[in-house]
């Protein structure tokens, strides 16, 4: 979808908000969810706004990013830890 029918979208959106926004205020229940399921939509529709204008302003261009090279760990083999050795136990007297 271009900007401009976003744009034209969005327009068209918040004016029927805006009545059903109205009618809501009055009392009517299915206007207030009208309204809520409106806001939904519309959140999308401004998410896809920020998306075509970010694209609109580079000049319809992606800029690739540029990939550092992963700089390489030595991997290196744990050695065991030394073995104690062995002590005789002591014989206690009670």
């Amino acid at each position: 979808m271009a900007l401009k029918d976003t744009v034209k979208k969005m327009h068209t959106m918040l004016e029927e908000m805006v009545g059903d926004l109205k009618k809501a205020e009055r009392g009517i229940k299915a206007a207030s969810q009208r309204v809520r399921t409106g806001t939904i939509k519309f959140a999308k529709l401004a998410k896809l706004y920020r998306k075509e204008s970010m694209i609109a302003e580079r000049g319809g261009k992606k800029t690739a990013k540029k990939k550092t090279p992963q700089k390489k760990t030595k991997t290196v083999a744990k050695k065991a830890a030394p073995k104690k050795a062995k002590t005789p136990r002591r014989k206690t007297m009670h």
